[in-house]
């Protein structure tokens, strides 16, 4: 039944001083645990008080038979830990509006500037992932090291660092491929900046003509981003445990990330309708977004849950190494287990019924929740692999925390200022606006 309620189809989103405010203030309380952070580690400070914070020694400082990490190779890790977090969040924006095209879906159309804006932010933190690795890449990846891969010396005696697992991955694990797959992002841009030049275009002209290019190009995106985000994956994380793999790995990041943007994408539509905008989104809208969240967290444990059993039952020492490591700490132990509360029970009771998928209140809680779950799962992959028994949890990682999550604010928030917030002529749009389940 069509609906007789009229919307304002070219409402365009006004970042106001006041939201531009609110996020001031967290860019500068982030800056200022991030130096409070520095400052613990660098220099020192009450040991007990820090380590109620830190889970460990606030220092930065490696005890007898340590790997003399110090509070910088912390820094690189966390930077890392962030980095790929929100690349993986920005991209699954893009990968939203192209699944909804490419599988002709109508109930989102009313919302996909929203996904649709976070593309803008890939160029930015493929610049960012360049130089953390150019500037980092030693102390992330230890196969970066030229002495792994030669057997013998200039002198010609043997190599004792010479690391033959390591050396037989040479062809895949190299700088050169590895900017190669940094790269990938930028290519995820240019597939952006083609669908939102003919999603705009499609608001000025109608018809149909613009929405088959961008279901052409969604498609295109699609069998791209399912290769290319697998071997990023191996690359960005699951290369940091040189020895290790796990032919699931691929799936299981591209999971995290998914619920991740899933979630972003649900909190910024709710936000809107917060300041007034979006109204012709309903509760059934709300619906579909939350069983999205539901859905792909089951999907999450699911991967996770077939990786751990088939190393755990199969019991090969190369592959039970990873978990070992992450067990035998102290903090990643708490983390692993606060990882499947968070990504999979919370989400689970917290969404199960259908009335707490339509109300905004529950939807925010479970997204926050859902961010931080999966942020502690970017920190559970990358964090032991680089610190090994020196990673710590502090002002530090709070701080840098809150300073990404800032530009990331203040940035898609200008780019939905950019265009208007619905997509007037998309040729769905009034089975959008009379969405009903």
């Amino acid at each position: 039944m069509k609906s007789d309620v009229q919307y304002n189809l070219d409402e365009r989103y006004v970042f106001s001083d006041k939201a531009k405010k609110n996020v001031f203030i967290v860019l500068i309380l982030g800056i200022i645990f991030f130096a409070i952070g520095v400052a613990m580690l660098a220099f020192g400070g009450d040991h007990s008080a820090a380590h109620a914070l830190a889970y460990g020694d606030p220092t930065g400082h490696v005890g007898e038979g340590g790997h003399g990490f110090s509070w910088v190779t912390r820094l690189k890790s966390d930077l890392w830990i962030n980095t790929v977090f929100f690349t993986g969040i920005t991209m699954i924006g893009v990968f939203f509006v192209a699944i909804q095209s490419a599988a002709h879906v109508g109930w989102s159309a009313a919302l996909k500037r929203v996904p649709e804006a976070f593309g803008s932010y890939l160029p930015v933190l493929g610049v960012v992932m360049l130089a953390i690795f150019l500037w980092a890449g030693h102390d992330l990846f230890h196969w970066t090291h030229s002495y792994l891969y030669n057997e013998t010396l200039e002198n010609g005696q043997p190599n004792p660092q010479y690391d033959e697992i390591i050396a037989g991955k040479a062809g895949f694990l190299n700088p050169t491929f590895f900017i190669v797959t940094v790269c990938f992002i930028f290519v995820w841009f240019a597939f952006w900046f083609f669908i939102r030049k003919n999603s705009l275009a499609e608001d000025l002209e109608g018809g149909t003509e613009r929405f088959w290019k961008i279901k052409t190009l969604s498609t295109l995106f699609i069998i791209f981003l399912a290769i290319s985000s697998s071997i990023a994956a191996w690359m960005w994380v699951m290369s940091i445990d040189t020895h290790w793999f796990s032919t699931m790995f691929g799936w299981y990041m591209f999971a995290s990330w998914h619920v991740s943007g899933l979630a972003t994408i649900t909190l910024t539509v709710l936000f809107l309708q917060d300041q007034g905008y979006l109204k012709m989104i309903n509760e059934n809208h709300l619906h579909d977004l939350g069983k999205f969240i539901f859905a792909f967290s089951i999907f999450w444990t699911y991967v996770w849950f077939a990786q751990f059993l088939l190393i755990y039952y199969a019991n090969i020492p190369e592959e039970t190494a990873y978990f070992i490591d992450r067990f035998q700490n102290d903090l990643y132990k708490k983390a692993f287990f606060l990882n499947i509360f968070l990504n999979f029970i919370f989400p689970f009771l917290g969404l199960m019924t259908r009335d707490a998928k339509r109300k905004t209140i529950i939807l925010k809680i479970v997204c926050f929740g859902v961010l931080a779950g999966h942020w502690i799962d970017f920190y559970q992959m990358i964090t032991p692999g680089v610190l090994k028994e020196n990673g710590g949890f502090g002002f530090m990682e709070i701080g840098l925390l809150m300073i990404y999550i800032g530009v990331f604010v203040l940035w898609i928030g200008n780019a939905l200022t950019k265009a208007p917030l619905v997509a007037k002529n998309h040729p769905m749009l009034q089975e959008s606006l009379n969405h009903h389940i």
